[in-house]
């Protein structure tokens, strides 16, 4: 009995050992995000000032980890190049919609994403840019597929 009761104390160790270095990744991971740059850019008259993911690690980590974000809070993703972009919502705790942008700034799709969903949502064309914003925004305040987001990039 007592051989039984050490052999899975140790499991619970190891597994324990595991898990405790992914959790303080994870945090770090998060903490990283509240230093991303922001980008000022305007939809149908709307201003607003959004954080950027435009370098691989911080598309890589887009909004991960998150458990809230403002009302008029978002990221804006720049991809290298032109392309035909997709999302997915690995680790994402937030309800999104996400507006896939050309490069010359219109708006070609715009799709819901549900946390932790990790189907691919994928532009209908060639884009530069992908803008996450809370479920619903898009349709709040009026913008829909066809309309121009200006950006001014640092």
């Amino acid at each position: 009995m007592t051989f039984k009761f050490l052999r899975l104390f140790c499991c619970v160790l190891l597994v324990g050992s595991f898990t405790l270095p992914i959790q303080a990744v994870n945090a770090q991971e998060a903490k990283q995000h509240q230093t991303l740059p922001t980008v000022k850019i305007t939809l149908q008259d709307i201003p607003l000032e959004v954080e950027y993911a435009h370098t691989f690690e911080q598309r890589a980590m887009g909004l991960m980890y998150r458990k809230t974000l403002c009302e008029q809070c978002g990221m804006l993703f720049k991809f290298s190049g032109s392309k035909k972009a997709s999302m997915w919502m690995q680790n994402t705790f937030l309800a999104l919609d996400v507006a896939f942008i050309t490069s010359d700034g219109v708006i070609t799709d715009i799709k819901p994403m549900q946390p932790h969903d990790l189907t691919s949502v994928g532009a209908s064309e060639a884009v530069l840019y992908a803008l996450e914003m809370n479920q619903g925004w898009f349709a709040k305040n009026g913008i829909k597929v066809g309309d121009k987001m200006v950006i001014k990039t640092p």
